[in-house]
């Protein structure tokens, strides 16, 4: 969990660190693929946790 909220931390950082400063618009496009892998791994760990049968 802690994982999850450093790389949202990260993204956030990294994107907008990209929209201020107009030269790095690499870092923006770098926030976003890394927040969307973030978000797909965050809702497969959650899947993952859900497939145990219900009693």
């Amino acid at each position: 969990m802690a994982l999850f909220l450093l790389l949202i931390i990260v993204a956030i950082v990294l994107g907008i660190i990209g929209a201020v400063v107009h030269g790095l618009f690499y870092l923006l496009i770098a926030g976003i693929v890394v927040l969307v892998l973030d978000l797909v791994l965050g809702g497969v760990r959650l899947r993952r946790g859900r497939r145990h049968p219900v009693r």
